[in-house]
């Protein structure tokens, strides 16, 4: 990697190996990272399908499928708090947290309920929400679609059917 170029955030779900002699994916061009630092969030469409999040936090940028994995939440609108040290943001419809970094849903365990007090901890419930690769060069800020094949539940809300009904949802004008 040139000194030129920073790399942002680059985990991918640990569960999709990289392809191996596959050619690297394109990257898309997000925007200037000066204005993405002051808006603090930004909803990209990527590909002319896929809608994603890229947000700045502490110095990181993250890129992610823009809506949760369990209902379709609306992240954009999510606070980013930290559990157990990971960075998430937080669904504002059902409170599903989410790592910034990897994707993983996180949730808090009770391993015997009938020990009181009830001693939580948290866990994870596996990558659910798709990270995509965001790379800075010359000021300039790239997202790199994770292409990993396996399925991660956030997938869901990028099909057209629920585009196009999600749309049509928010453009109805009210009585």
């Amino acid at each position: 990697m040139s000194s030129e170029e920073e790399t942002s955030q680059t985990s991918t779900p640990s569960s999709c190996p990289p392809p191996s002699s596959s050619p690297a994916p394109a990257s898309h061009l997000i925007g200037r990272k000066e204005d993405i630092v002051k808006a603090g969030r930004l909803i990209k469409t990527v590909n002319g399908c896929r809608e994603i999040l890229v947000l700045y936090h502490q110095g990181t940028l993250h890129a992610m499928d823009l809506r949760c994995y369990h209902a379709g939440g609306p992240l954009q609108h999510g606070d980013i708090e930290e559990f157990n040290g990971r960075l998430c943001i937080v669904c504002p419809w059902h409170k599903y947290k989410i790592t910034l970094a990897e994707g993983e849903g996180l949730y808090q365990a009770v391993d015997d309920p009938t020990v009181k007090p009830l001693r939580t901890h948290w866990r994870s419930k596996g990558v659910k929400q798709r990270i995509h690769k965001v790379t800075e060069v010359k000021g300039s800020v790239y997202v790199t679609l994770n292409d990993c094949s396996e399925a991660i539940e956030s997938d869901v809300y990028q099909t057209e059917r629920y585009r196009t009904g999600s749309i049509q949802a928010r453009t109805k004008p009210k009585p």
